[in-house]
Parts: C-alpha cells; structure tokens; sequence
C-alpha cells in the first residue's frame, strides 16, 4: 500500500487516517454530544465527565482542523462560543454510532451493562 502524506503526516492506510482524526479519549465523545444540536463550551465541559479543561480546548482545536466541526464566535459580552459538526463531521458521526453499538455489545458479552450505568449514575447525581 502507498503512504499517503496529508498536512505533513503520513497515513499508511484508509483506516489509520480515519482513526488519527477520531481516535483518542475524547474526539468520540465530542462528536457523539454535537450529533444533534450545536453547543457552547461550557455545555461540553459539563456533559463529558472527567474531560479537563486542557483536553476539551486541545479536541476542539483539533477537530476544527481537520474540519470536522465549526466554531462560531460572537461577538457579545462575555464572548460566546459554539461548536457544531461541519458536513464531513455528520459523514463521521455514521461511523460513530456504529463504533459505539459495537462497543456496546461487546461490552453486554462481558457482563457489563453500560447503559445501565450511565441510567444509574445519572439517578444519582439527582439525589445530590
């Protein structure tokens, strides 16, 4: 297979330049939350646990690069920001969802019932 040499990094294959643009912690994640509205900053940061600060700018930043999503500053007082998925980010968000029901099977053959978690953990961050 030939390498392929997009904005100076090199790809050795289809899947290793999709996995470069989604992979990691957080691009999932990310995407997944921007599948169905446009949001703020601050609405990421509370809806992704565990993400800090750095990480979320750092996604965001790379994400808008590889024009996957749109940030759309205002000019108001506090400025405002907001993100959404560009054309090429609803193609990605297909391969998405089907990454994430995949991991959900498999997750249920091992015993584990993520949705039930996420239904659990929610029910308790209510009673806090």
């Amino acid at each position: 297979m030939p390498d392929v040499i997009i904005n100076k990094n090199r790809f050795y294959n289809p899947v290793d330049y999709i996995l470069r643009q989604i992979g990691g912690t957080w691009k999932a994640p990310v995407l997944w939350r921007l599948k169905a509205k446009t949001l703020r900053y601050s609405e990421l940061e509370k809806d992704i646990p565990h993400i800090s600060q750095k990480m979320l700018t750092k996604t965001l930043k790379e994400l808008e690069s590889d024009g996957i999503i749109l940030k759309k500053t205002y000019a108001s007082v506090p400025p405002r920001t907001e993100y959404s998925l560009t054309a090429k980010g609803k193609k990605i968000i297909t391969l998405v969802a089907t990454i994430r029901t995949t991991g959900l099977e498999l997750m249920k053959d091992e015993g584990i019932d993520y949705e039930a978690l996420i239904k659990e953990e929610k029910k308790n961050a209510v009673k806090k």
